[in-house]
């Protein structure tokens, strides 16, 4: 089985400069440009040289790293993993052969893929130990606080890992985390309904058994829909990986400090779950409940969003990067209204009030100029709720399918020879001095 390698096109330092005058003197910085050709001022020397640091809130004209996993264009709707776009990898891979992509830099071929589902099955019960964690959670604990502590326990389970002189193989760092999470996730959804927990079996394969240990039972022969493991393979490719967003930049930080993989993925996992990142599918789900739970008019939910003395925001639509369509987007809409058919839900209210507030939306406007689009929150959700899956599961879901980018981000960083411990600067606004000889002693 191979291991990580380095980049080997990191992009390039350019033979011309950018001019930056502070005062009387003028500060040389080099230029450059990544793969893709976008381009970038190196500012390293900003503060040796003139006293001065950049002031960037949320990092959003700041490049933190040189990759080569994921390019995004965000003002033409274009995603690629390794080169590969979103729309080849849903329609021909399985969630897996992405995950290889990911973190090996290539799609694998028969024998590779083979191999990876056969780590994976052998990596997939989790300590036995382990289930006094789950016993000793409350009853209705979220699945994202179970999901980040238990995989953090992962290390005190697998010490080998903290030991380890050199980077583990493949069959070691990806398999157990990407094997285990689901393990758990399935586990701490059981542990939510009071049921006994369902083991993985050798005989399904990754997302197969996910949805077995999810809704069999010891009264209940679940049998999987090839359909729904296929929408599920899609959706969590969907997830795969999506640059240097919230999640991912906390992946690198807390790696940066020499912290091991799990705790890195742990603190990942956190990031995830706010609802401006991860919890957003979420909180799509909920939006749309509500609305039709009290009989909202789509007009007023367009006015209120609209209101700047309204609360109300449409959730699922905009998105930091993307100043279009979300190709992901897109592929989650198709799949969710073939899921839906296939399941013979022929009138899933929510969907209806989905594609109603969708349509009204991209016809205003007010969401046409400032580039308010649905990203691919906005359709996975109602997948979800059709198969069967609780609201508070989907952000772990969006986990389980963001975890091959975490990992190959996290073994990018350690290859990464200008990687330094992530430290941003500050701008400090706090008053000058504190009158401490006025203070009466205690």
């Amino acid at each position: 089985m191979e291991k990580y390698t380095p980049p080997v096109n990191p992009g390039r330092i350019d033979d011309t400069t950018a001019e930056l005058k502070v005062g009387d003197s003028t500060l040389q910085l080099p230029t450059g440009a990544g793969a893709s050709g976008e381009k970038f001022i190196d500012i390293r020397a900003l503060r040796r040289e003139t006293g001065y640091i950049a002031y960037d809130p949320g990092l959003v004209n700041t490049a933190i790293a040189k990759s080569e996993i994921t390019f995004v264009d965000g003002g033409n709707g274009v995603l690629l993993h390794r080169g590969y776009p979103i729309e080849y990898l849903a329609r021909e891979c399985v969630f897996l052969e992405v995950a290889y992509l990911m973190i090996l830099g290539k799609l694998p071929d028969d024998e590779e893929r083979q191999r990876f589902s056969q780590l994976m099955n052998r990596n997939s019960m989790i300590h036995e130990d382990m289930h006094t964690f789950f016993r000793n959670y409350p009853e209705h604990a979220h699945p994202m606080a179970v999901l980040s502590a238990m995989v953090v326990s992962l290390s005190s389970f697998y010490p080998e890992f903290e030991k380890s002189e050199e980077y583990e193989p493949l069959d070691i760092t990806a398999t157990r985390l990407l094997s285990k999470v689901r393990t758990i996730a399935a586990f701490s959804y059981k542990k939510s309904i009071g049921e006994p927990f369902v083991y993985p079996s050798h005989r399904y394969r990754y997302c197969e058994n996910f949805l077995n240990m999810m809704f069999a039972s010891p009264v209940n022969d679940y049998v999987v829909d090839p359909v729904v493991e296929r929408v599920l393979n899609l959706f969590l490719i969907l997830h795969a990986d999506h640059e240097q967003n919230c999640s991912t930049t906390v992946v690198r930080t807390v790696g940066s400090s020499d912290a091991n993989l799990y705790a890195s993925i742990a603190a990942g996992i956190c990031a995830l779950w706010g609802p401006l990142h991860g919890g957003a599918n979420q909180a799509v789900i909920e939006m749309l409940q509500k609305i039709h739970d009290d009989g909202v008019p789509i007009a007023t939910v367009i006015k209120d969003a609209k209101s700047k003395n309204s609360r109300t925001r449409l959730m699922g639509f905009g998105h930091r990067v993307y100043k279009t369509y979300d190709p992901r987007a897109k592929i989650a809409k198709e799949t969710c209204e073939q899921l839906l058919a296939h399941l013979g839900v022929q009138d899933d209210p929510l969907l209806e009030i989905a594609l109603e507030l969708e349509d009204r939306a991209l016809a205003d406007p007010y969401f046409q100029d400032r580039n308010l689009y649905p990203n691919v929150d906005y359709y996975t959700g109602i997948a979800y709720r059709a198969i069967g899956i609780p609201p508070e599961m989907y952000t772990v879901m969006f986990a389980i399918g963001r975890l091959p980018g975490w990992i190959a981000h996290w073994l990018e960083m350690k290859s990464d020879s200008d990687q330094r411990l992530i430290r941003p600067r500050q701008i400090y606004t706090g008053p000058e001095s504190a009158d401490v000889a006025s203070r009466s002693a205690v």
